[in-house]
C-alpha cells in the first residue's frame, strides 16, 4: 500500500473506506439472505447486494488507477457482526430479526462513511460521488426494509 499526499491521498483514503464498507455490506447480506422467508424482502436484499457489487467495481477501477489494492473490512468488526448475527438468529430466526440486524448495519455504515466523507474533504468528485451513492444505498435499504421490523 502506498501513502499519498494531498488530494490524491484523500481520494485513495475515501475509496479504501468505501471499498471496506461495500465488502462488509455484501458479506452481511450473504450472512442472512438465505434465511429470509418473505420473497420481497429477499429480493430487496439481493438487489442491494448487486448495487453494492456494482459500486465495488467502480471503486476497484478507481483504486487501480492509483495502484492501490483497496481495503478489507476490519477483521474484528467482521467477527463481531457475525457473532451478533448468529446470536440474534438463534434467539429469533425471523425476518424481523434480519431486518433489525440489517438496519443496524446500514446505520453503522452510514455513520462511518459520513465521517470519512467529511474527513477526506480533498477527495476528488468521483470518489465523493461514490461515497454519497453508497450512503444513499444504505439509507434506501433501511427505508425499504422498515416494514419487516
Amino acid at each position: 500500500m502506498q501513502e499519498y499526499a494531498g488530494r490524491d491521498g484523500d481520494t485513495v483514503k475515501l475509496l479504501r473506506e468505501c471499498d471496506a464498507g461495500i465488502k462488509m455490506g455484501v458479506d452481511s447480506i450473504d450472512d442472512v439472505v438465505d434465511r429470509v422467508e418473505d420473497a420481497n424482502f429477499k429480493k430487496l436484499l439481493q438487489q442491494c447486494k448487486l448495487k453494492h457489487q456494482e459500486l465495488g467495481m467502480e471503486v476497484g477501477q478507481l483504486l487501480g488507477l492509483h495502484e492501490d489494492d483497496g481495503k478489507n473490512p476490519n477483521p474484528m468488526a467482521k467477527s463481531m457482526s457475525r457473532i451478533k448475527t448468529g446470536a440474534k438468529m438463534l434467539a429469533d430466526n425471523s425476518d424481523a430479526t434480519i431486518a433489525d440486524l440489517m438496519t443496524d448495519g446500514c446505520n453503522m455504515g452510514v455513520k462511518s462513511l459520513s465521517r470519512y466523507f467529511n474527513q477526506y474533504k480533498s477527495a476528488d468528485e468521483k470518489s465523493r460521488d461514490i461515497c454519497e451513492r453508497l450512503v444513499n444505498l444504505e439509507l434506501q435499504l433501511t427505508n425499504d426494509i422498515r416494514k419487516y421490523l
